[in-house]
């Protein structure tokens, strides 16, 4: 059976963009999607310089295209249900597809994302991408001088959150979906005539994932043209526990700066190392940069 140089295992921008370096340096790549990046609800993606306002779909159709370039990268839209060494092969890793097909790589590049939790808020999803969004540097000029709610269920979320949206709009109500906030949050928040309702939001109501307004349990109503939120991450495979990749207590996974992990010729990129949102030029960096080190380490090792 043919082996690939790498395998990365997610076609968002930071495996995208370490197939581009990788394929370019005439490495043997395969990429693996299985189209379930986060940013698929996204109208339009921002602060990616040359693109801003691009449609997250068109982007990686443009980064798709570009990789039809090289004939040493192969996409397979599959999903990846286990990664571990292979028999007999100490420096070979052995894939495997939901279809049961087996693919053998020297290196592995965790590039898979993250996907949200969000809390138990009645059509929430109709909304979000649309007029409830997660990144004030994302969406927050858009929503610029909206009346805007805040929605996150810790209060240290609900204050950072609420700080930054405070740039860009002064037309607030905060809530943390009645979980506890404390006195002095309440009072700061009042001090800056930012409205707090601590009850549990029943639901979103609109049109068209167009939010109008809020619901609590209480029976209050609030208008509202838009709002962000602070979900809760995971990642959608366990492959760091299946390659034993050492893990922070926060989540994010110990690499060196190239996105080296502890475990020899497996390497992370993007959200899927931060075990949380990454902007998508943050993201491809990364991707750029991991590709770099399996380069280099491909190189060193064939040398």
């Amino acid at each position: 059976m043919d082996i690939f140089d790498c395998a990365i295992i997610g076609a968002g921008p930071a495996g995208l963009n370490a197939a581009l370096v990788l394929g370019r340096a005439r490495r043997r790549v395969v990429l693996f999607d299985n189209d379930t990046n986060r940013n698929r609800v996204t109208k339009a993606a921002h602060g990616f310089m040359t693109r801003e306002g691009v449609k997250p779909a068109e982007l990686r159709q443009l980064a798709l295209a570009e990789l039809g370039q090289f004939p040493s990268v192969s996409v397979h839209k599959r999903t990846v249900e286990q990664i571990s060494k292979a028999n007999g092969g100490e420096q070979v890793f052995q894939i495997m597809s939901a279809n049961k097909q087996i693919f053998l790589a020297k290196k592995i590049l965790l590039a898979a994302g993250v996907h949200e939790k969000f809390p138990k808020i009645t059509n929430i999803r109709e909304f979000y991408g649309k007029s409830l969004f997660s990144c004030p540097y994302c969406d927050g000029w858009e929503n610029r001088g909206k009346p805007l709610i805040v929605i996150a269920e810790k209060q240290e979320h609900v204050h950072h959150m609420t700080k930054l949206l405070y740039n860009w709009s002064k037309d607030l109500v905060v809530t943390t979906n009645g979980h506890p906030m404390s006195k002095e949050m309440i009072e700061e928040f009042q001090q800056k005539q930012i409205k707090v309702i601590n009850d549990q939001v029943r639901l979103i109501y609109g049109n068209n994932g167009n939010m109008a307004g809020v619901e609590f349990d209480s029976g209050e109503k609030i208008a509202r043209e838009a709002g962000f939120i602070v979900p809760s991450f995971y990642r959608p495979k366990p492959f760091v526990e299946e390659l034993g990749c050492e893990v922070k207590e926060d989540g994010k996974i110990v690499t060196d700066d190239l996105g080296r992990t502890t475990i020899k010729s497996v390497y992370s990129a993007g959200e899927f190392s931060h075990a949380g949102p990454a902007s998508l030029i943050i993201a491809a960096a990364e991707g750029s940069k991991a590709a770099g080190a399996i380069n280099y380490d491909l190189s060193d090792e064939s040398f």
